[in-house]
């Protein structure tokens, strides 16, 4: 088939912005340093690695056991007059709360400490792929410490730098721990003096990383005191696609993110969802990295490359779902930021995030730097995030910029009883009260239900009342309403007799009660 130039071009412009989605940093590049040597400490009980480069990433076998953050191994990198760069091996946990080794880059300052230690900041960073040659730390270059007297290091995560492993791309619980882990780590290297305070920044892939870290820090790591944390265009909203060109991100995401999080979830495999097609063009994913992942994914005809879509096909769904940011709420504040240029991971996407965080009550200041793509948002808006750093070092309040919340009113259903009669139709009528006046029409709707199973007399359909279904409606300024049911009355000696009501989407209002359930009893007269 012939493809004309305007077609390569365009085919072209695809695959660069969705490469640009998993390979690109935020943070702006940290300077090379020339090595030279690195004071050591004699008592430490890890060991000083003075191996090759390739041979540091080779794990011990076994894994010596060690607590979450405990150093396994450092090797001098390099050094300037003011601060010292070395490679480190820590322990971690996985998502199935397995011990495993984590690489990364660790950059401290050689002047005197402040009396409580250099406060942290922990990098996550952006897609490099899922092997051992992917990882940020094998080039050796220094952790940027955003011009603050702070300790700043940057994990690989897990499953990304020891050799004969696979990231697990996505994975909220290894991505987070490997990040909150490595500010553990810092402290147990006593020459970098790191104190228990520490904020988290990442980008893309990274800001994934960042807000998982923020979410499981309270509970993963108690001893440490998050200040805040900085999340760039971040990864999120996995279930849902934005658009033509996001939908091909989708796809490279979504497939390194199977393969990723497989390694966690024995019940995930690969095979029962990608096609024969779709699998050749993941064998590459394991040992290469993000641009020669994206050309074999959408090498593949997108009708093609799954016989079950795993974001529409249990239990893929729910684990990839699961992995998600957004859902819980932490302390310390939030600094989201999107670049309205960002055509890799588009506005839409952050701002339902943002939504997302604000429903679940996380204080975040929401900003969009015009004209900023994905591959320089963090560089645009580098001052104002140093500035933000800043000012949460130094203990000050930070800014939500969330919608206050609407209070509504609650629908209360009520309770009622009723005699039967003798004869013809009565009226059960259930008082529903809102709590407190509104400025805008508030609605429920209701109807009887009979519950089976139920260890009491009910009312029976259709014999001793009508099945009946309605909405109420409380104009503004109205606290009071009824939901009225016919009953029949009859001469016949019975039980006195219940009558359930369920209500449901309110507008305007929330639900209240015993579980949004009104009650009538039909009281025998005979």
């Amino acid at each position: 088939m012939e493809h004309s130039a305007g077609s390569s071009r365009r085919t072209s412009r695809v695959l660069i912005a969705a490469t640009l989605l998993l390979g690109t940093l935020l943070t702006p590049a940290a300077p090379q340093v020339s090595a030279a040597p690195v004071q050591t400490d004699a008592t430490a009980q890890f060991e000083w690695f003075d191996g090759s480069v390739d041979d540091f990433y080779v794990v011990p076998d076994p894994l010596p056991h060690g607590e979450p953050g405990e150093l396994i191994r450092v090797q001098e990198v390099s050094a300037t007059a003011t601060h010292a760069t070395v490679r480190i091996m820590y322990h971690s946990r996985d998502g199935m709360n397995r011990d495993r080794a984590v690489t990364g880059m660790l950059t401290y300052p050689l002047g005197d400490a402040p009396q409580e230690g250099w406060p942290v900041i922990s990098h996550a960073h952006g897609t490099t792929g899922l092997g051992s040659k992917c990882a940020p730390s094998r080039a050796g270059r220094a952790v940027w410490n955003w011009n603050l007297p702070v300790v700043a290091v940057e994990s690989d995560y897990i499953g990304m730098g020891p050799v004969g492993e696979v990231h697990a791309y996505m994975s909220r619980a290894s991505e987070g721990n490997s990040v909150i882990d490595a500010v553990r780590a810092a402290r147990n290297l006593e020459a970098a003096e790191a104190s228990t305070r520490w904020l988290t920044v990442g980008g893309s892939q990274g800001g994934h990383g960042a807000q998982s870290a923020h979410e499981l820090a309270a509970v993963q790591a108690p001893e440490l005191e998050l200040l805040g944390t900085v999340s760039m265009a971040p990864a999120a909203m996995f279930l849902r696609t934005y658009g033509p060109l996001d939908s091909l991100v989708h796809r490279v995401v979504g497939a390194m993110g199977v393969v990723g999080v497989s390694t966690e979830h024995p019940d995930l495999d690969p095979v029962d969802y990608a096609s024969p097609a779709g699998l050749r063009a993941l064998e590459a994913s394991e040992t290469e990295c993000t641009s020669e992942i994206t050309l074999n994914v959408l090498s593949v005809p997108v009708d093609g490359f799954y016989d079950r879509d795993p974001m529409a096909t249990e239990p893929a769904r729910s684990i990839i779902n699961g992995n998600d940011v957004g859902h819980y709420r932490a302390d310390a504040p939030l600094l989201l930021v999107q670049g309205t240029a960002d055509i890799t991971v588009t506005p839409e996407r952050t701002r339902d995030l943002y939504a997302r965080l604000c429903a679940n009550g996380q204080a975040t200041e929401y900003v969009e730097v015009q004209g900023a793509d994905h591959g320089n948002v963090g560089s645009v808006y580098s001052d104002e995030i140093r500035a933000w750093m800043v000012a949460r070092l130094a203990g000050e309040p930070a800014t939500s910029t969330c919608p206050t919340p609407v209070e509504r009113p609650t629908v209360v259903p009520g309770a009622a009883a009723v005699s039967e009669g003798h004869q013809g139709t009565s009226t059960l009528s259930v008082p529903v009260t809102l709590t407190a006046p509104s400025t805008e029409r508030v609605t429920v709707r209701w109807g009887t239900i009979y519950v089976p199973g139920l260890h009491l007399p009910q009312a029976e359909p259709e014999v001793d009342i009508d099945t009946t279904s309605g909405t109420i409606t409380f104009e503004p300024g109205e606290t009071r309403a009824i939901a009225e049911i016919p009953l029949h009355g009859n001469t016949d000696p019975e039980s006195n007799r219940l009558v359930v009501l369920s209500f449901g989407s309110p507008t305007n209002a929330r639900l209240g009660g015993f579980w949004g359930l009104g009650f009538g009893v039909v009281v025998d007269d005979d």
